[in-house]
C-alpha cells in the first residue's frame, strides 16, 4: 500500500466512524420514529464501514464530534427537509470517492454500494 493510498484509506476510515456518532445523534435529535430507525440502521452500517477500513489501514481511530454536532445544530436550526438531501448528498459523494479505490481494495464495493443506498434512504424519508 502506497502513503497517499493509506492516507486516503484513513480518511475514508476517520470519516466512517464520524458518521456513526452523526447518525446517532441524529436519532435523538430525530421527531419522526421511522427517522430515527433509519438513523440508528445508518450509524450500525457505518461502524461495519469503519471497520472494513480499519482492517486495511491496520489503525485505530478514534470518532470525531464534530459532524454529529453540527449536524444536530443545523436539524433543529433549518428542519429535516434542507438538512436531509445534504446528507444524501454526503453518502452519494462517498460512493463516488470510494469507486476508484475498488480495483485495489475489492471489499470497498460493498462500502461504496452502502454508501449509495444510504443516499437513497435518507432522500426516501421526505417522500
Amino acid at each position: 500500500m502506497t502513503e497517499q493510498e493509506k492516507k486516503t484509506l484513513l480518511g475514508a476510515q476517520q470519516g466512517e466512524l464520524d458518521a456513526v456518532l452523526m447518525y446517532q445523534a441524529l436519532a435523538k435529535a430525530a421527531k419522526a420514529e421511522n427517522d430515527k430507525k433509519v438513523f440508528l440502521t445508518l450509524a450500525s452500517e457505518e461502524g461495519r464501514h469503519a471497520a472494513v477500513f480499519k482492517a486495511l489501514t491496520n489503525t485505530a481511530l478514534t470518532p470525531k464530534k464534530r459532524n454529529a454536532v453540527l449536524l444536530t445544530l443545523l436539524y433543529r436550526l433549518v428542519g429535516r427537509k434542507r438538512l436531509y438531501p445534504l446528507i444524501a448528498r454526503g453518502e452519494y459523494g462517498a460512493a463516488r470517492n470510494y469507486q476508484p479505490l475498488i480495483e485495489r481494495f475489492p471489499e470497498i464495493e460493498s462500502v461504496k454500494n452502502d454508501e449509495t443506498r444510504h443516499g437513497d434512504m435518507v432522500s426516501e424519508l421526505l417522500l
